[in-house]
This record gives structure tokens, C-alpha cells and sequence, in this order.
């Protein structure tokens, strides 16, 4: 039999145990009897569809969504790295939606994570598990067809985007920041580092689309995607790929905070504020089958 390729060269902390899925939208009160219930009729529902053999990583993998204010806290929790395996890709898109499905003037996504990964990436052990070569390729490819329309998702969100970066953040974690307007980070620990070259494994063409649109300096892309270099907070304030570097998780998010705040202070219309997203990123919104509509202006 074909061996497995050796896919799960990267970052591996110890995994503590979490709840899979989505958990829900709250206003910073407890989730209600009622809420608990649909939640858990909902990972039933997931569970019976889940594809066997997922790996404990993304087994564990969950995120929540909380509204405060004006800002929506999107949060991929746990002290794991937070691999984006199949249901984890479920329950984002669940989250975005979410926040879509609430989107007012003002509105505005936050984004980060617990521990010390913001998110390493494909759940590469699952494909590793599959046995061969072949059916590891396949199921990299499931995950790599299912992360696109979280792309998709964020790139037509109605309201500003603001990735709050706290730990290291790798390959399709990487791609999962930068999908965002904004993008902070620590400068204390972690680094962004696309992992593909070093694992003899291609760009998917919306990866480098997305990538050619987001960084604009030719040698920066050079050094991330050909070279694989693993790049510091400051560093990558310095080619351009974060707006800011921070000393702490807590500072990020802080800041973040504070730019949300101001963003939301605007009251922008959502819908014209997401067509103006996609016309900036033509080649993208091509690759990614998204049209670019031109919204009626409301005086």
C-alpha cells in the first residue's frame, strides 16, 4: 500500500478538551436553557454527518459568536491550535451567517482566538490518517473546497472585518486572517507562516489570488509563499501584511477593540460597504466566483 505523505509537519501544542461546534450569539449573558437545547439538537444533527475518522484536533474545535454593542466577537476557543478540519469550517460559516443575519450601520466582526494559535491550518493528521496517499490528497481537498466559501463569506460580510491575531497563524490560519480588512497582531510570540512550500504541497489558486490582492509588495509575497518564511509581528507591519504589532493577546484585542469602535462610529451602509470590499479585489472575487454588483446610493 502507497504510504501517507508526511502532511503534519507544523506547530503541535498539547489539546485540552472542548465542545464541538458553533455555539451561538449572546449579548454577554449566559446562553439560555432554550439556546443550550437548539445547540445541542444542532451538533446531534452534526455529528451524524461528520466524516469518520476526524482527528482529535478538529474533533475539539469550536467557536463562538457574541455581540456587544455594535461589535461582533467571532472566537475560535480552546488551548489548541485550532486546526480548520471540516466541522470547524461548518461552524464559522454558521457564525458569519450569524452575524450577517444581525448586521446594522455600525456593525462591525472582531476576530480571534484562545490559547496560543490564532489557527495552524488544515486539519492536515485527518488527511494523514486516510490511509495512502491518494485518499489523503482527497480529503485535503475536501478541506480546501470547504474553507472557500468562508472566504467567500468574509469577503461580503456587510460590515467592516478585523482580525485580532493573538499566537501563531499558519497556512489556511493565515489565509483565514488576511480574508479579513484588518489584520493585528502580537509582536511578542507568533508568527504568520504559509507552511506549503516546505511540505511540497501547492497553493490552492484562491490562496494565491488572495495573497497577489492582500500583499502588495512583490518581495513580501516572494518571502511568504516561495521562501516559507515564518514572519514576526513587526516584521509583518514592516511588509505591509498587518496594520499594527501589540505586546500582549490582551493589547491586541484591546486594539482591536478600539478600531472596531471607531469603524463602527461611521455607520456605513453594509451592503455598499461589501460591493466596495469586492470591487478592490478583482482577480479574487473572479477566482472565487463572486460578483461584484454596484448597490443602489441611498442620499
Amino acid at each position: 500500500m502507497e504510504s501517507a505523505p508526511n502532511l503534519s509537519r507544523s506547530f503541535k501544542p498539547k489539546l485540552n478538551r472542548v465542545r464541538t461546534g458553533f455555539v451561538g450569539i449572546c449579548k454577554c449573558d449566559p446562553i439560555t436553557n432554550k439556546q443550550k437545547s437548539h445547540n445541542k439538537k444542532k451538533d446531534n444533527e452534526k455529528t451524524k454527518t461528520q466524516p469518520k475518522g476526524l482527528s482529535s484536533a478538529a474533533a475539539k474545535a469550536m467557536c463562538t459568536l457574541e455581540k456587544r454593542g455594535d461589535l461582533f466577537f467571532l472566537t475560535l476557543t480552546g488551548d489548541h491550535d485550532h486546526r480548520l478540519g471540516l466541522p470547524i469550517i461548518d461552524s464559522l460559516l454558521s457564525a458569519i451567517a450569524e452575524a450577517k443575519s444581525q448586521a446594522t450601520r455600525g456593525s462591525v466582526l472582531i476576530t480571534t482566538a484562545q490559547g496560543k494559535f490564532f489557527s495552524n491550518g488544515f486539519d492536515l493528521g485527518w488527511a494523514q490518517s486516510a490511509g495512502s496517499a491518494t485518499a489523503a490528497r482527497a480529503r485535503l481537498n475536501q478541506m480546501v473546497l470547504a474553507f472557500k466559501p468562508v472566504v467567500v463569506a468574509l469577503l461580503s460580510l456587510p460590515m467592516p472585518t478585523i482580525a485580532a491575531v493573538q499566537g501563531h497563524a499558519a497556512a489556511a490560519g493565515f489565509l483565514f486572517a488576511l480574508s479579513h480588512d484588518y489584520f493585528l497582531m502580537r509582536r511578542d510570540r507568533g508568527v504568520l507562516y504559509m507552511s506549503e512550500v516546505d511540505l511540497g504541497l501547492p497553493f490552492p489558486d484562491y490562496f494565491t489570488a488572495a495573497f497577489r490582492s492582500k500583499i502588495g509588495s512583490v518581495s513580501g509575497r516572494r518571502d511568504v509563499m516561495l521562501r516559507g518564511m515564518k514572519v514576526k509581528g513587526e516584521e509583518a507591519v514592516k511588509m505591509g501584511i498587518v496594520e499594527s504589532a501589540h505586546d500582549s493577546a490582551e493589547s491586541t484585542v484591546e486594539a482591536a477593540v478600539r478600531l472596531g469602535e471607531q469603524l463602527g462610529k461611521r455607520k456605513w451602509n453594509g451592503d455598499v460597504y461589501a460591493e466596495i470590499r469586492k470591487s478592490l479585489y478583482p482577480e479574487l472575487c473572479g477566482v472565487l466566483g463572486v460578483a461584484i454588483a454596484t448597490p443602489k446610493a441611498k442620499l
